[in-house]
């Protein structure tokens, strides 16, 4: 299991299926007390048009208490916040978990540096949900 950043946005292979690492996702940000505000099924949503799409979902998440300082240090971030996860299947039927790198965020909108930490959580998200 790897992860790696390209243009600002990191991905990690999960050991589960799409549904299954969506599941873990969503009991870690329950336990951490993270509220997810949507759940997008771009594959099911596909489907309900005649297209077919490998199974595909984002998760959109946040918390206020986080958030906020962010948003008033770089009102621009609102662009990038809520966070967002996206779980897929890869043709090999691999299944990858992404989101956009919190440097990557971080630079894009000027953001201090004391308050990168608040975007950074997303990636031990992302661990616990792969292994």
């Amino acid at each position: 299991m790897s992860a790696d950043a390209t243009a600002g946005f990191a991905r990690t292979r999960s050991l589960y299926t799409v549904d299954q690492t969506v599941d873990r996702l969503k009991s870690l940000l329950a336990a951490k007390g993270v509220t997810l505000f949507a759940l997008v099924d771009h594959s099911g949503e596909a489907a309900k048009v005649g297209l077919n799409l490998r199974p595909t979902k984002l998760l959109i998440f946040g918390s206020p208490r986080a958030g906020t300082p962010l948003m008033a240090a770089a009102p621009t971030i609102g662009i990038d916040l809520p966070l967002k996860v996206l779980v897929w299947q890869a043709d090999d039927g691999g299944v990858w978990i992404g989101y956009n790198d919190a440097e990557y965020i971080a630079a894009r909108h000027g953001l201090p540096r004391t308050l990168v930490p608040a975007l950074a959580g997303v990636q031990a998200l992302v661990t616990a949900a792969a292994r």
